[in-house]
């Protein structure tokens, strides 16, 4: 997916209803998960592995880590530059 002519969300926009759900691209463009919610105010959980959220691995980013876009659909997408490997080697996220 070339992410050049996506928009930037702005810091309004970065909400639980607006992220939740949302496809999470790494390293290389690959697909390395779904948004799965958002925890406080710096963390993303993400669901990584598993097959249609089956056997998924959900795991704890920094909200820093990525850039939370929007394209021409208008659909809310996000860029890290984590890989879907280191993604399912850390430690799974417990609320």
């Amino acid at each position: 997916m070339d992410h050049s002519n996506h928009v930037r969300l702005a810091a309004d926009e970065l909400t639980p209803v607006n992220l939740e759900g949302a496809t999470v691209y790494g390293a290389n463009d690959e697909k390395v998960g779904t948004v799965d919610h958002i925890h406080g105010t710096s963390l993303a959980v993400i669901d990584v592995g598993g097959f249609l959220g089956i056997g998924a691995k959900p795991v704890a980013v920094p909200f820093k880590d990525f850039d939370w876009m929007r394209d021409e659909d208008g659909v809310v997408h996000a860029v890290t530059g984590w890989t879907k490997d280191q993604l399912e080697d850390m430690p799974e996220h417990r609320d």
